[in-house]
């Protein structure tokens, strides 16, 4: 499924990056707890990227033609 990819990343750090900001910069979160919150939130971001993928899927592709359906001459 792929569940990390850039764009996995890219939403994982904006959804921990008030997490990320309070361990880096202020010092008022633990360092392993943000990391603990960006793993997590990437897997959670895999997911809802790899939801979207899924019900986009088909969207902008030609319809198929069957055997069965009648030809228009």
């Amino acid at each position: 499924m792929g569940l990390i990819r850039p764009s996995s990343l890219l939403l994982g750090s904006v959804l921990a990056a008030p997490a990320l900001w309070g361990a880096f910069v202020t010092g008022q979160v633990d360092v392993q707890s943000a990391l603990v919150r960006f793993v997590l939130a990437v897997l959670a971001a895999g997911v809802m990227l790899a939801g979207l993928r899924f019900v986009t899927s088909d969207y902008g592709r030609a319809p198929t033609r069957r055997a069965t359906d009648k030809v228009d001459e």
